[in-house]
C-alpha cells in the first residue's frame, strides 16, 4: 500500500513526483537479530550517528561518495537536521557507482577509529567531480585525518568493515532500493532524491505517526460502566418522581 505525507501536504508530494512508501514495519523483518530487522537498520552499532544521538526521529540515508544527487543535497539536510535538534542521523555507505567508490567507503569508515568520522565524510562530501586515490586521500588530509593511520586501521578492521558494507546493500535491496540517495525518516521509505522542505514535512509526519503509535500502546484506564453502582458512594434514596 502507497503512503504519502498525511492531510494537504500529499499533493506537494504528487507534485514532486515522489512518494512515501508502505512503513517499515511491513518492510522489514521482526526478529531483532536479522540483518533487514527495524533494529539493525536504525541502530547498527558499527555506524556513528550523526545530529542528536538521543533524537526521537530518525534519519537513514544511503550514499555514494560520487552521487552527484548526495552531494547536493547533504549540506540542506545537514541545516534541516541542526534546525530540528532532534534528529539521529544515520549514513550508509552503498558504493553502487563504480570505482573508487568502495575505496573511499573503506577508508572513511576506517577513519573512525581516529575519531574523524564526521570530518572525512563531511570532506569527502564536498568534493567536487569524480574521485580518484589521490584526490580521496588529499580530501581527508585536508580534513585533519591522519591518513597513514586510516589504512592501516582499515587493515586491522578489514572484516567488520567489509561485514557492514554488505549489510548496507542487504538492507537497501531488501527496501527495494535502486539509487542513490535513498532514505528512511523515521518508519517511512523515501527511494530516491527529495526536496529538501519536503523533509520537514517527512520528519513532522514520522514525529507524529510515532507520537500516534505510542498512544495507542499506553494502557488505557478502565473507566466504570455508568450502568455499575459506585461502592464506595454513599446511598441515596432516589428522589419521587413529580
Amino acid at each position: 500500500m502507497m503512503k504519502t505525507i498525511s492531510g494537504l501536504r500529499a499533493s506537494a508530494f504528487a507534485m514532486a513526483v515522489l512518494t512515501l512508501v508502505a512503513g517499515m514495519a511491513s518492510d522489514v523483518r521482526a526478529e531483532p537479530d536479522n540483518v533487514t530487522s527495524r533494529e539493525r537498520i536504525l541502530r547498527d552499532p558499527e555506524i556513528p550517528s550523526l545530529g542528536n544521538p538521543n533524537g526521537d526521529v530518525t534519519i537513514v540515508e544511503w550514499f555514494d561518495y560520487q552521487c552527484p544527487y548526495c552531494k547536493a543535497l547533504s549540506p540542506e539536510l545537514e541545516k534541516i537536521i541542526k534546525e530540528d535538534g532532534h534528529v539521529r542521523f544515520v549514513l550508509k555507505d552503498w558504493p553502487i557507482l563504480g570505482p573508487p567508490s568502495p575505496e573511499a567507503s573503506r577508508l572513511v569508515l576506517a577513519t573512525k577509529y581516529q575519531g574523524k568520522f564526521e570530518a572525512a565524510h563531511k570532506a569527502l562530501m564536498a568534493r567536487v567531480g569524480r574521485l580518484t586515490t589521490g584526490t580521496i586521500d588529499e580530501t581527508l588530509a585536508g580534513a585533519g585525518v591522519d591518513v597513514a593511520k586510516a589504512k592501516a586501521d582499515l587493515e586491522t578492521h578489514k572484516a567488520e568493515i567489509e561485514a557492514l558494507l554488505a549489510r548496507n546493500n542487504e538492507q537497501a535491496e531488501g527496501l527495494g532500493f535502486n539509487s542513490t540517495p535513498s532514505f528512511i525518516v523515521g518508519t517511512f521509505r523515501i527511494p530516491g532524491v527529495m526536496k529538501p522542505e519536503l523533509f520537514k514535512l517527512a520528519i513532522a509526519d514520522a514525529r507524529a505517526k510515532a507520537k500516534a503509535e505510542s498512544g495507542k500502546a499506553a494502557p488505557k484506564a478502565k473507566s466504570k460502566s455508568k450502568s455499575e453502582p459506585n461502592k464506595m458512594a454513599p446511598k441515596t434514596k432516589e428522589a419521587p418522581a413529580k
